[in-house]
């Protein structure tokens, strides 16, 4: 294994006893997993050595493997219950969402950094994003690593936001619903289902206890208890960090890629570059538990 730093306690022995190498790719997140086919499915010592994989390095990838979408969701289910989307229509399988863009589904707000579904009072755990077909140029994503940024802030603005919370609320998804009574008896539903959640504005990781922010552009409306000027003024620094490029991995896609990430400690951002070409994935997204 080839990483930046030796590997902390809670993961050391799960990856001593990996049968794949963990290869590192960026400075402060990403690794690829080399020598893993996951075709032929996972046992109990791989999957450890996995999720410790992922848990030390935020995001990991895989190439060359061409799952079907029934083997995706196998896979997922080891790292625990699958969410299903509410704002995605269900097919076959409904733990999976489709990421189908083209000039006729252009991307919906998957261009905003992000963390996922912390409109949710327990938000995404894990990610597992698998790619079918890629543009010839463009749709790369960005992750950044939100423990690196937290740590990037000066000891005095660290203290200051701790134990701050922020309020949380599905504001992009809104746009898919009309002024149509229908429409709106839905929307009402999904806002007593999806009540604008707390969450701390910084999140300690449930391993690691490390520090991370965990506020975001996509779905975060305002501090708890600060007026808006306050709340806007922090916020704007906050969501900065993730611009950083020391902070970031960039990745590129190819057909039979499947990707890992820690919703806990990064967010992400799907460049939109390649429209009006297509962009298939599948998603699926691990539950998570009260942000701490």
């Amino acid at each position: 294994m080839n990483v930046s730093a030796a590997p902390q306690p809670w993961t050391r022995a799960a990856l001593a006893a990996a049968p794949f190498e963990v290869q590192r790719t960026g400075r402060h997140l990403g690794a690829e997993i080399r020598g893993l086919d996951l075709t032929k499915g996972l046992d109990a010592t791989t999957f450890r050595a996995l999720e410790a994989a992922l848990i030390e390095n935020k995001v990991i990838f895989l190439r060359d493997q061409h799952l079907t979408t029934r083997q995706h969701v196998e896979i997922s289910r080891w790292f625990g219950e699958l969410e299903v989307h509410p704002f995605r229509p269900e097919g076959e399988f409904p733990e999976i969402m489709v990421l189908d863009n083209h000039k006729d589904n252009p991307v919906l707000s998957t261009d905003v950094w992000h963390s996922d579904t912390t409109f949710r009072a327990r938000p995404t755990k894990y990610t597992i994003l698998r790619c079918e077909i890629m543009p010839p140029l463009g749709g790369d994503t960005l992750w950044c690593d939100m423990e690196a940024a937290y740590n990037g802030l000066s000891a005095p603005f660290r203290a200051m936001i701790d134990g701050l919370q922020a309020r949380h609320d599905f504001k992009n998804f809104r746009v898919l619903f009309t002024t149509s009574e229908e429409d709106q008896k839905r929307l009402r539903r999904m806002e007593e289902l999806y009540p604008n959640p707390l969450h701390p504005v910084v999140r300690t990781h449930p391993v690691t206890g490390r520090k991370c922010i965990y506020v975001n552009p996509q779905f975060t409306l305002h501090i708890d208890g600060l007026n808006e000027d306050e709340s806007r003024a922090i916020l704007d620094v906050l969501f900065a960090q993730v611009h950083v490029p020391e902070y970031q991995f960039r990745f590129v896609w190819s057909p039979g890629t499947i990707v890992f990430w820690d919703n806990q400690s990064t967010q992400h951002y799907a460049a939109n570059d390649y429209y009006p070409e297509r962009r298939r994935m599948e998603r699926t997204a691990v539950c998570g538990d009260v942000p701490a």
